[in-house]
């Protein structure tokens, strides 16, 4: 047996025992562990500055650009805001518990449908630290034990994080093991986790088409998980132009490199010649580059051609594939062709249009007059999301609190029997 064998062994039976224990804790003992860990953080706060300051040294062996090296950075106001985000959890209402549906039967059978626990989560995910508190907080509040599997590149920032968390699980008389991390940056160990469908319920990887892929290729449990986020935003005929420039600029430029900005414009060959100078403009000025088809380059000129491979890509960066179609029913076939069911937004002032672009659209999120940058847990008052699914199976969209049990049937009789 490897060492790596005996180390998933090991993780996953404490684990397994942890979400048993966890499963029966009431709310109240998780916010007092919530509220706990938002305290140790910040009163250790000199102790996680030390080991941030480690990963921030070795950041340029790993190819980090300025940006990434600034989401990997911990200071005293990120660590309050990562603090005050535990609150919010704690103020959250516990899904445990929660009988959402019931009926009585004519023999008197009360059967009703009760929110649980998933049981063990896998959580992979790349680079920010911040996101080893938020993961922890989810699961743990939902009732979930919870294995992270952080990026190297922050890997003493999630030891230090980890041990917080840890420490406030027992200060508070909850199982140590409610939160594991894996403190080892062998892909060894992670291949052992997603073996192990017989004591992890779900994984949940966080980051590049390349994690993902490999996690649902290898994974012997369910996987809660999105490959790109090729968002669409669709101007139609009836739009209002003003409104649709704040839309796109919003969608395509607050953060290109998030999974919820748009990556296609799509715009009613009615209204091409009028708007897509205005939105040519507005793109250049922010420094986006086009690339769109040739009626889009006869209202930008300076716009470069678009391949059938542009419109198939998640660029993540400041690039958007532009196409000009004859109408909504055009837009609808283009979404379906070549997007990933993330989130696509329709712009118009026609009911009927968007009544038919919400209905055959077959997205996570579909949004009418309004940003493709609202599809998040937050934006949609969960509260929280540990990701974005855009499976149909189980969960779909943001995951929140909710998206982190199942249910289970329980029944309450007097004595019947079946005859």
């Amino acid at each position: 047996m490897s060492e790596w064998t005996k180390y998933a062994d090991q993780l996953t039976s404490q684990s397994r025992t942890a979400s048993r224990a966890l499963a029966i804790v009431d709310g109240a003992h998780k916010q007092k562990w919530l509220r706990r860990s938002a305290e140790l953080l910040l009163t250790r706060a000199d102790e996680i500055a030390v080991a941030n300051a480690k990963d921030l040294e070795k950041a340029p062996e790993y190819g980090l650009n300025a940006a990434a090296i600034d989401r990997l950075k911990l200071n005293r106001s990120r660590l309050e805001v990562i603090a005050a985000a535990l609150g919010d959890v704690a103020s959250l209402p516990d899904p445990v518990g929660e009988i959402f549906d019931s009926n009585v039967r004519p023999n008197g059978l009360l059967v009703t449908r009760v929110r649980v626990p998933l049981g063990v989560v896998f959580f992979i995910y790349e680079s920010r630290p911040n996101v080893t508190v938020d993961a922890a907080s989810l699961c743990v509040k939902s009732g979930n034990a919870v294995i992270l599997r952080g990026g190297k590149e922050a890997l003493h920032s999630n030891i230090a994080l980890h041990q917080v968390l840890r420490d406030a699980l027992v200060d508070t008389g909850l199982p140590e093991h409610a939160v594991q991390l894996v403190q080892s940056t062998e892909r060894e160990i992670v291949g052992e986790l997603l073996k192990r469908g017989d004591r992890i319920d779900v994984t949940i990887p966080r980051g590049g088409k390349s994690l993902i892929e490999r996690v649902s290729a290898e994974a012997k449990m369910p996987v809660i998980k999105h490959f790109d986020g090729i968002c669409h935003v669709y101007v139609d005929k009836t739009a209002d132009h003003a409104m649709a420039l704040d839309i796109l600029k919003n969608s395509k430029c607050q953060r290109p490199g998030v999974c919820n900005a748009a990556e296609c414009l799509l715009v009613h060959a009615d209204i091409a010649e009028s708007f897509l100078p205005k939105a040519g403009a507005m793109l250049k000025d922010e420094r986006v580059e086009i690339r769109g088809c040739d009626r889009t380059r006869r209202s930008v000129p300076w716009a470069k051609p678009a391949t059938e491979q542009d419109y198939r890509t998640e660029y993540l960066d400041l690039i958007i594939s532009v196409k000009v179609v004859d109408d909504v029913t055009a837009a609808i076939n283009h979404i379906e062709e070549y997007g990933s069911h993330h989130t696509e937004t329709i712009v118009t002032n026609d009911l009927s249009a968007a009544q038919r672009f919400t209905a055959e659209v077959d997205s996570a999120a579909v949004m009418v007059n309004a940003s493709t940058r609202f599809n998040d847990g937050g934006e949609f008052g969960l509260g929280a999301e540990i990701g974005i699914s855009t499976d149909k199976f189980h969960a779909r969209g943001p995951c929140g609190l909710r998206e982190l049990t199942s249910y289970k049937w329980v029944a309450h009789g007097n004595g019947q029997i079946r005859s």
